[in-house]
């Protein structure tokens, strides 16, 4: 257990929450390129209401982990919150910063193919570390043990209806981008993470399951 808190994978948590941060800020809500799940529900959040998702982000978080919390166990918790802390910290700074990247919002399939590299990187060092970017793993499961679904399709529907309820902003070019930058970040994190598991964030969950009660 000491391992998964070393210095290292700390710095390698934040990392990634700062290049998450820094991509969801200086292109995708710039662009309207979306993500699937949480992160893709507090950029809808935001264009509706101006709450930023640094704000959103933990609300919506800490509202999946309370729900999942049974089937993560507790030992997933402390670097869950810490990587989402994190990113709201890092959102926050970016967006008192200002914009530091090119518009791309002419150029939505390049928008789409950078949005799914900072992601992808982003949320594949925190995945890697130990944590999660988002609540995701958590609704899923919670999703998964209601309706007796693989995960994956847990996955699935949560992208869907976020990318389907991001129809009500993002016009439907940009949305078929925004698919690319799902797939595009899936590849990646699954690169980073060395696993050889398909799957996006899908190591924290597949740990949570093999965790036997003490």
């Amino acid at each position: 257990m000491r391992k998964n808190f070393s210095l290292s994978r700390c710095a390698a948590l934040i990392l990634g929450a700062a290049i998450l941060a820094f991509g969801l800020f200086n292109v995708h809500a710039r662009c309207r390129i979306t993500e699937g799940g949480v992160l893709g529900m507090t950029l809808l959040i935001h264009h509706w209401t101006g709450l930023s998702p640094a704000v959103s982000e933990v609300v919506l978080d800490a509202a999946c982990y309370l729900m999942g919390l049974r089937f993560l166990g507790r030992a997933f918790l402390p670097r869950a919150l810490a990587a989402t802390l994190s990113y709201a910290l890092f959102y926050a700074l970016f967006e008192r910063a200002g914009y530091v990247l090119p518009d791309l919002s002419g150029m939505p399939l390049l928008a789409a193919a950078a949005g799914g590299v900072f992601v992808g990187v982003g949320v594949g060092l925190v995945v890697r570390a130990g944590g999660a970017a988002g609540g995701d793993d958590a609704l899923a499961l919670v999703v998964s043990k209601l309706t007796g679904w693989k995960i994956a399709r847990a996955y699935l529907l949560t992208d869907v209806t976020v990318l389907l309820l991001s129809l009500t902003y993002i016009p439907l070019p940009n949305i078929a981008c925004s698919l690319f930058t799902v797939t595009l970040s899936s590849f990646i994190i699954g690169r980073i993470q060395g696993s050889g598991r398909r799957g996006r964030r899908s190591r924290p969950v597949r740990e949570s399951n093999q965790r036997k009660p003490a």
